[in-house]
């Protein structure tokens, strides 16, 4: 969804967005929306979602303080510490970004997150089944599926010799995410390179190492910077007739060539934890979930614009065709 549309949709400013009165604010327990980059209405509807499910709706009976920090890091922390100043009953931070944030910024209020690292790498809980702090929520396993996307794309182009995944170095998972890629490598018998980009710039020098390298297929991180940089990415490898396979569904739906990853189901999960803690529960006792469903998806129509015929096998494995 277009930045301007999520804007107006929220009807607020572009870094804090009260979603309820003040008056009723001191009335109803208030939650915070912590992201990193630009939520979409995917990410906001399935959070609802859940929390409905747990009895809560925003302007009846909860309140919830949206903060996005737009790729900012020193921002994404500066809105943490603001929320926790105000005295947010809890923090729901759909990215792992966000939950780390959260969780310099606080150890009393509880926190609910998604992330595509592990979260107990990360520091953001003591074990998946025991939290035993002020955080929990969904380990979406997207960093854990690379060796898959990597299979995917051999299958699509098995003559193809070289691959490359693109991370970004900033992220506390990048040394895991390249582990990954380069043991996937090893299973199909292809050299990975490995690309890094955390700016605007580094992803058109990424690109242009990625041509001037003939590499031939591209496998896109799952980093929320990445997913706030669709535009750029789908524009370059279309320019430059790079196969690229995404982590997330909506980046195929807007013209990537494939995705592979979890569903937008672990928001709705998100919001279930929320609704959950603001009955009572707590995050320490509250078991990190893990994705356990996953989708493959296919643009045709950029398959066609590539010159390439997705072989009939891809096809039947392919949770959805988008022609």
């Amino acid at each position: 969804m277009k930045r301007r549309a999520f804007i107006t949709l929220l009807g607020g400013a572009a870094v804090a967005w009260p979603l309820a009165a003040r008056a009723q604010q001191a009335a109803m327990p208030v939650i915070g929306f912590l992201y990193f980059g630009w939520p979409d209405t995917n990410i906001v509807g399935t959070f609802h979602k859940g929390l409905r499910e747990t009895g809560y709706f925003e302007g009846h009976n909860l309140a919830i303080e949206f903060r996005s920090a737009q790729n900012d890091t020193a921002r994404l922390q500066e809105l943490a510490a603001d929320l926790v100043r105000r005295q947010v009953t809890a923090i729901a931070a759909p990215s792992g970004t966000a939950a780390l944030a959260a969780k310099a910024a606080t150890t009393t209020i509880p926190i609910v997150f998604n992330t595509a690292g592990d979260p107990v790498q990360m520091g953001l809980v003591a074990s998946l089944n025991r939290p035993g702090g002020n955080a929990t929520g969904v380990a979406n396993m997207h960093m854990e599926v690379a060796a898959k996307r990597f299979g995917l794309l051999h299958e699509l182009l098995p003559k193809a010799v070289r691959f490359a995944v693109l991370v970004n170095p900033n992220s506390r998972n990048a040394k895991f995410e390249i582990t990954e890629a380069r043991e996937a490598g090893s299973t199909i018998g292809r050299q990975i390179d490995v690309l890094t980009a955390g700016s605007d710039r580094e992803i058109d020098i990424a690109f242009a190492s990625l041509v001037q390298n003939r590499i031939d297929a591209l496998v896109v991180g799952p980093h929320s910077f990445f997913r706030n940089r669709r535009v750029q990415l789908l524009t370059l490898a279309a320019r430059h007739a790079v196969p690229t396979i995404f982590s997330y569904r909506d980046d195929a739906e807007a013209g990537g060539l494939m995705s592979y990853g979890s569903t937008f189901e672990e928001y709705h999960q998100v919001g279930i934890y929320t609704g959950r803690i603001l009955k009572g529960e707590r995050p320490a006792d509250l078991p990190v979930m893990q994705a356990s469903k996953f989708e493959f998806i296919i643009n045709l129509q950029t398959a066609k614009a590539l010159g390439i015929n997705i072989p009939p096998t891809l096809l039947a494995l392919a949770d959805e065709v988008i022609e």
